[in-house]
């Protein structure tokens, strides 16, 4: 099992931060967002990049400070690595959990493309290809994790709630520390909503293997409240 100090977490902040997590979070827009994204009864959770593109059009362009820019970077390469990772996990054992939640962070990793072109920023996913990354953290990160998981299902399982463990820590991050714009803000509550998803049905799955989950990084608390609440339907 990845050990909780094993990485270290692209965070600022404590994780007592988290503590509001599950309190529903308002853009300061009326801009409705039902069909942003939807969820499978699985919690596979899918952005429909057409209705998010439409959402933004309707908001400000506004200054992306520094901060911003370079969380987008980042965030645009960890939903691809969640998105490679589950692939090439599946590739292995042929689970359809890891085949539709690696579908799903296509969605992801496109939403903040969205974003990176909605600012004419420059795009750090130069190649597309499973397992390549222009940030050195995430491309050892992915060689990690690719190697636990190929250790057997239960570890491919245990690897893929660690990364919705991080990115919902990464995500919480950037919009309690980082984020003032309305449109990035929009994106990195569907992207949270998408990793707790994920994360119960991770879950979930280890349940049905016979194994209880301990989480890694998220406080306790935080990471209980997740999995005793239901799948997030709506935005």
């Amino acid at each position: 099992m990845l050990q909780a100090n094993t990485f270290t977490l692209r965070i600022t902040a404590p994780i007592i931060l988290l503590s509001a997590l599950f309190i529903s979070a308002c853009t300061d827009t009326e801009i409705p967002a039902e069909n942003i994204s939807s969820v499978d009864s699985n919690g596979a959770t899918t952005i429909n990049t057409s209705s998010l593109n439409t959402a933004l059009s309707a908001l400000p362009l506004e200054t992306v400070s520094d901060t911003e820019e370079d969380g987008l970077y980042y965030m645009r390469e960890e939903e691809k690595l969640a998105r490679d990772v589950y692939s090439t996990l599946y590739i292995m054992y042929g689970q359809n959990i890891l085949d539709n939640i690696s579908d799903s962070e296509q969605t992801h990793t496109d939403a903040i493309k969205l974003l990176i072109d909605r600012y004419s920023l420059t795009d750090p996913v130069t190649d597309s290809s499973i397992g390549t990354f222009q940030n050195s953290y995430l491309q050892s990160l992915y060689d990690s994790l690719v190697s636990q998981g190929s250790a057997s299902l239960v570890d491919a399982l245990i690897v893929g709630a660690t990364i919705e463990e991080i990115d919902i820590i990464d995500i919480q991050n950037e919009l309690d520390n980082n984020v003032d714009n309305q449109d990035i803000t929009l994106v990195y509550e569907n992207l949270l909503k998408g990793s707790r998803n994920h994360l119960r049905s991770f879950v979930k799955n280890l349940t049905n293997q016979g194994t209880t989950y301990t989480p890694q990084y998220l406080d306790q608390a935080v990471y209980d409240n997740i999995i005793n609440s239901p799948i997030e339907s709506t935005n």
